[in-house]
């Protein structure tokens, strides 16, 4: 089981929880983050680094956001670059 981002992340991107990514399982999207599912080991550790609270593990996503356990893979699949240092959220 991976972790997911969700919608909260959308337009803000925070990037808090990816530097302490210790795999780096995070992509860089143009308005949100992504967790690649394949790259992800579980460890919990953004959950409380993320100030928006967008980060579920893929079993607690709330319903609304179901959809973005799939968007998180499609988005991770598609090349986009793993992101590993803090940049200016987006909000």
């Amino acid at each position: 089981m991976a972790y997911v981002v969700t919608e909260p992340c959308v337009n803000c991107r925070y990037t808090d929880c990816a530097i302490v990514c210790p795999v780096e399982a995070f992509r860089l999207a143009e308005t949100m983050l992504v967790i690649d599912p394949e790259a992800c080991i579980d460890c919990d550790v953004c959950v409380p680094e993320c100030p928006v609270e967008a980060i579920y593990p893929e079993d607690q996503v709330p319903e609304e956001w179901r959809h973005y356990i799939q968007l998180n893979a499609d988005k991770a699949a598609s090349g986009l670059p793993v992101i590993t240092e803090k940049l200016d959220p987006l909000c």
